[in-house]
């Protein structure tokens, strides 16, 4: 049996070399301040601006208190009506409910598994406020479509950007579209400030609600106008951030050629589909997944990833089970209404993507698919 330490798991974080962090954060000793906005981060801020090409940033302990927080922000009065995805981790559904507002789960695209624009207005009630896509896997949802939507409809565009740092769709940011867009910076991503997320908007005013709501609604040292919650980013967290982000066309140099090498080595498979890089998107490798036909590939998805897993390579069943089928809401919804969603959940495995990744490694893991033996 192989152990842990050698297993190949399906990800690993990016980090920089050692002394540079450590160099990096020599000035947080002199300085003592370790949270609440401090110098490292507002450096990063002020980077993830250029980087991101926007006028506003705000940092947030996690993604998932940026969307949280921003969807509180926004004053939406409770129980209305938020179309959504079910094909997304659960931190997106989560942060919807735990705002008191309803999730309306729109079917997929099912060829690039983010929201199905032909079928978002007929979801459309006198009670919804806000569309809420997820870019999936790096593929950019149809912004003008969901936007010429919102504008007909009067909603707001809230993006889940977690997975598509530092990709641009016809030369344009992700982080611009929508009427925000909020990013995650887990250990996991493409860039990573260890735990991390942000929120990038136009409109100042929500802004300044976003700062507040981040640190515990306080307006000023005897102003506290909202309730708000504890996810400021700290200094060290930061700091990785800044580290990561001079290294970033580095690292997705590398994922580029590990994907490269999955596609070579994986084309043509019978019943084996692979995810492919859409028209007019500077992708970021974030991630390598496929659908696994079983009728045609002769495995279902579990086996595969069994058989994987048994000569030491992780894969994940991502994103499976899918938020409607999830225990905590399949009493209120039926998975089967949104078909093509739970049908990708059941057949997907990402397999093992990050920048260090052994070619070599890759051939392995691309031989157990195509042979579906040791």
């Amino acid at each position: 049996m192989i152990s842990k330490v050698d297993k190949i798991l399906v990800t690993r974080s990016s980090m920089p070399p050692m002394e540079e962090y450590f160099d990096e954060i020599k000035s947080i000793w002199e300085s003592h301040w370790l949270t609440n906005m401090g110098i490292k981060h507002v450096e990063l801020q002020n980077e993830l601006k250029r980087k991101f090409d926007v006028d506003n940033v705000e940092l947030f302990t996690n993604g998932h208190m940026a969307l949280e927080m921003t969807i509180q922000a926004f004053g939406f009065e409770e129980g209305s009506e938020v179309i959504t995805t079910p094909y997304t981790f659960i931190s997106t559904t989560h942060a919807i409910v735990r705002n008191g507002l309803k999730p309306v789960f729109c079917d997929i695209n099912p060829e690039n598994y983010t929201i199905d624009v032909d079928k978002i207005e007929d979801l459309i009630t006198d009670k919804t406020v806000a569309i809420l896509p997820v870019h999936v896997y790096g593929n950019i949802c149809d912004v003008e479509r969901i936007q010429q939507i919102a504008d007909k409809h009067g909603l707001k565009v809230i993006y889940d950007a977690a997975h598509s740092f530092g990709e641009k769709y016809n030369g344009k940011s992700v982080a611009q579209f929508g009427d925000v867009s909020c990013f995650s910076f887990h250990a996991t991503k493409v860039f990573n400030t260890i735990e991390g997320g942000a929120a990038c908007y136009s409109d100042r005013a929500l802004g300044t609600r976003l700062y507040q709501l981040k640190n515990f609604g306080i307006a000023d040292e005897e102003t506290i106008n909202g309730i708000g919650a504890n996810a400021k980013m700290n200094e060290f967290c930061a700091a990785m951030g800044i580290c990561n982000l001079r290294h970033f066309d580095e690292e997705i140099a590398k994922r580029k050629a590990v994907y490269s090498r999955y596609l070579e080595n994986l084309e043509d498979i019978p019943g084996i589909k692979l995810n492919r890089i859409q028209r007019d998107v500077k992708y970021n490798y974030a991630y390598f997944p496929i659908v696994v036909d079983p009728s045609v590939y002769g495995k279902t998805r579990d086996e595969l990833h069994d058989l994987l897993l048994n000569n030491g390579m992780g894969s994940r069943k991502y994103f499976y089970p899918i938020s409607n089928a999830c225990d905590c809401y399949s009493k209120e919804y039926d998975a089967e209404d949104t078909p093509i969603a739970l049908s990708i959940s059941h057949n997907v495995l990402t397999l093992p993507m990050y920048s260090d990744l052994e070619l070599e490694i890759v051939d392995k893991i691309c031989n157990i698919i195509r042979t579906k033996c040791f």
